[in-house]
């Protein structure tokens, strides 16, 4: 009876609690309402790593010869390490999407060189400025460079959907009373500029920092004609972020005596690191190789039944696609195979690429065999295969052990990555089931995540070589 009447008045207080929060929410507004996504800075931290929304464009973020390279990249890597979290970038072409993606959560900050507007401000903030940005005017050169706004009368601008881009341009127009034409296009500012050099469109509007990348990669572009000049551009925080803000904020004073110019330099002004962005066949820009190896990793990859970018994210992180590698221990070839394993995986000569990459292979397809069982899941499984692969799979196999022990989901490599980071501690790693001894297993957690970052760095900006 008790229970009966405890049940019934949960139920009545919940369907009140609910009748009062619509009837709040109809006559009032969103007063009422709780915010939909709340992670400040410690929430981040405690999480392990931080969300950035970036451009997909070729200075913020891009492959070259196996590594991660851009300006925003480097500038949120030093940020991340500075807080003592990992870095989640996500990619869009899209402004409006970036600013969604940040109001559901989805992304912590938007690192995009964005100028302040009042539409803009809803619901966020903006950091302290990053960079001062001028905006050109893009066309062709055989064009002609323009002297003034009236020799655009009667064409047509295209400019990137949800940027500053329409407005300056209306500004200028309603300034002068002239009769060009504004036509927002979802396309990013690069594709834009691909449309000029095509002969698609005539004008188009980029930073001023993207259009000079972009003369690195076209001849006969003009840049010329500024359309306006150096305005103040930051990242975007949502406004309930306050200790994220002050945290970017402080960062960027102490970054901008040295380390925002210089990285500056090393993009925008150093004419070398234009040309090999835009020519090396090794850089994501130019197309879609990742190392003089990618033939037969993508032979190996076949082999295994992988996505070859992932199996290069893994050549990458052992040797850096340098086949004299030899670790400190002694471990040899693309795949850093200790002198036991070289043998077991017939391997001769450990300097011969194609004998390394398919002793490691076949070595992984072991791991594969071993775990198929106990995690059927192949997205699951990979990461099994990889902290076995880093520290053998008889700590992983203990970490196992330890996870079904506690009651929790011996499939899920969250779970089973909790009791492998624990092996360098005595409760663990002298527990009665484990059988291989201590370990650092958090560095083999730790190898696992930056494997498979580097992988969604390259699924993302290296095509997968298919026809």
């Amino acid at each position: 009876m008790r229970r009966t009447i405890s049940l019934i008045s949960t139920l009545l207080v919940t369907l009140l609690f609910g009748v009062q929060c619509t009837f709040l929410e109809k006559h009032f507004g969103d007063t009422f309402k709780e915010p939909r996504y709340i992670l400040d800075l410690q929430g981040i931290q405690k999480r392990g790593f931080i969300r950035a929304a970036v451009d997909n464009n070729t200075t913020g973020f891009y492959i070259y010869r196996g590594r991660r390279m851009g300006y925003e990249y480097e500038l949120l890597r030093d940020y991340a390490e500075r807080i003592g979290v990992g870095l989640d970038l996500v990619l869009t072409s899209d402004i409006q999407e970036a600013f969604d993606k940040l109001e559901s959560g989805e992304v912590d900050i938007i690192a995009m060189n964005l100028e302040k507007t009042p539409e803009r401000e809803k619901n966020t903030s903006f950091t302290s400025p990053i960079d001062e940005m001028n905006t050109v005017l893009v066309g062709r050169a055989k064009s002609g460079r323009i002297e003034n706004w009236e020799e655009l009368e009667n064409d047509t601008i295209y400019v990137r959907s949800n940027s500053a881009y329409k407005n300056q341009l209306q500004a200028i127009r309603d300034t002068l009373n002239l009769a060009f034409t504004i036509l927002e296009d979802p396309r990013h500012e690069e594709a834009l500029i691909d449309a000029v050099v095509s002969e698609e469109i005539d004008w188009t509007m980029a930073d001023q920092n993207v259009a000079k990348a972009n003369t690195t990669y076209y001849d006969g572009l003009d840049i010329s004609w500024v359309v306006n000049e150096a305005g103040e551009v930051g990242w975007v925080t949502r406004d309930n972020s306050k200790e994220l803000l002050n945290s970017l904020n402080e960062w960027i004073e102490d970054k901008q005596k040295r380390f925002i110019p210089d990285l500056y330099a090393k993009y925008f002004l150093n004419s070398k690191n234009g040309y090999f962005r835009s020519n090396s066949p090794f850089s994501s820009i130019a197309g879609d190789r990742i190392s003089q190896y990618d033939e037969i990793i993508k032979s190996g990859a076949e082999y295994l039944g992988w996505d070859w970018r992932l199996l290069s994210s893994v050549v990458y992180k052992e040797s850096r696609f340098d086949t004299s590698a030899t670790s400190y221990a002694g471990a040899r070839g693309l795949l850093q195979l200790m002198p036991v394993t070289l043998e077991r995986f017939g391997v001769d000569n450990p300097n011969d690429p194609e004998q390394s990459l398919f002793g490691g292979v076949r070595y992984l397809a072991y791991l594969d065999k071993f775990w198929l069982t106990r995690v059927p899941d192949s997205n699951e499984r990979i990461k099994f295969i990889l902290a076995s692969y880093n520290v053998g799979h008889g700590h992983v196999e203990d970490a196992w052990r330890l996870t079904l022990k506690y009651g929790e989901n011996t499939q899920s490599w969250d779970a089973v990555s909790q009791y492998l980071a624990r092996k360098n501690d005595p409760v663990f790693y002298e527990d009665p089931l484990v059988k291989s001894g201590y370990a650092k297993g958090h560095l083999a957690v730790a190898y696992v995540k930056d494997v498979m970052s580097i992988f969604e760095a390259y699924k993302a900006l290296v095509d997968t070589g298919k026809s």
